[in-house]
């Protein structure tokens, strides 16, 4: 299981962001991802991160599908794939109802329809084939021309049965948050499997999003995660996987405690079948530092080559 980092393209100087990533590198972290907010482009950060961590495989974790077309999606991702010597990898996701609706003014009607057929669409632009699609959300006739670009591949935010189906299908891995070991095992790693193998595509990279906290007051971290991003638990998406793990709060899926706690509890990410765990780490900068550190001292794979690459 390869380890690395989650951070936001947002809420922090550009410089800032960019630095976490390249000092996460320098920890042993593998990976770098980028969650999309409504500031700093996650795509152009993650190709700064790139070339200020010589080594590191970035991507995205997630862009919004309902944000941009497919052909210029593609166009940003392959140019993304350049500036990083193929270093590049494509998150997205259709994100939530709210945002969908009060951000872009689109519908929210059968997202896993609209991510079927933007997959169907973005999967031939990324290896410059022509397309030509009418679907019922969206069409095109169009060929993305980036010379020497490494084809990026594609993960997509995927939690429910349906969504891991497409993922299976139509992507080349599958990335979940709020989501325990046990879920995972049970759950989001059969179920992308068989899907991939139905269609006679290779079995899927499962990217773990977890937050954790090395810390000697596990419940006093928890209440501040549920404090800061409790809402979170009302977005469809994430309820439904919550009930799933018979979970109140996304509070409950945050892995604290001790050395040894962190050691077990993470290794079960491997167990499940995880094949990158991206590190969320939770509390104040020295708490986030010592969590780094100690989650890298135990995981890290020195050697460990660039997937993507």
């Amino acid at each position: 299981m390869r380890i690395g980092v989650f951070l936001l393209a947002g809420g922090a100087p550009l410089d800032t962001i960019a630095d976490q990533a390249r000092h996460a590198a320098g920890l042993g972290y593998a990976s770098a991802f980028f969650g999309q907010l409504t500031g700093w482009d996650a795509i152009a950060v993650a190709a700064e991160a790139a070339r200020r961590a010589p080594g590191l495989e970035v991507g995205t974790a997630v862009v919004h599908t309902y944000a941009q077309h497919p052909v210029g999606l593609a166009g940003r991702a392959l140019t993304a794939s350049a500036l990083t010597g193929g270093r590049f990898t494509l998150g997205v996701g259709p994100s939530h109802p709210g945002f969908v609706q009060d951000l872009y003014g689109a519908s929210y009607e059968r997202p896993a329809r609209h991510v079927r057929e933007y997959l169907t669409v973005l999967r031939p632009l990324l290896a410059g084939e022509e397309v030509e699609y009418q679907g019922a959300t969206l069409s095109t006739k169009a060929q993305v021309s980036a010379p020497g670009a490494a084809v990026p591949p594609i993960i997509l935010s995927a939690l429910g049965p349906v969504m891991l189906k497409i993922a299976g299908e139509l992507a080349d891995g599958v990335v979940t948050t709020w989501t325990g070991a046990a879920a995972l095992a049970d759950h989001i790693v059969p179920s992308a499997a068989r899907a991939a193998e139905a269609a006679g595509r290779p079995a899927p990279r499962v990217l773990a999003g977890i937050s954790v906290a090395l810390t000697d007051d596990p419940d006093g971290v928890r209440a501040e995660l549920g404090a800061q991003l409790g809402f979170a638990g009302n977005l469809p998406a994430y309820r439904a996987i919550l009930d799933r793990q018979g979970l109140d709060g996304v509070h409950e899926t945050l892995l604290a405690g001790d050395e040894k706690t962190l050691e077990r509890d993470l290794a079960r990410f491997a167990d499940a079948g995880v094949t990158d765990l991206l590190v969320s780490a939770h509390g104040d900068d020295e708490l986030r530092e010592r969590t780094l550190a100690f989650v890298a001292d135990r995981f890290a794979q020195p050697g460990v080559t660039n997937p993507v690459s």
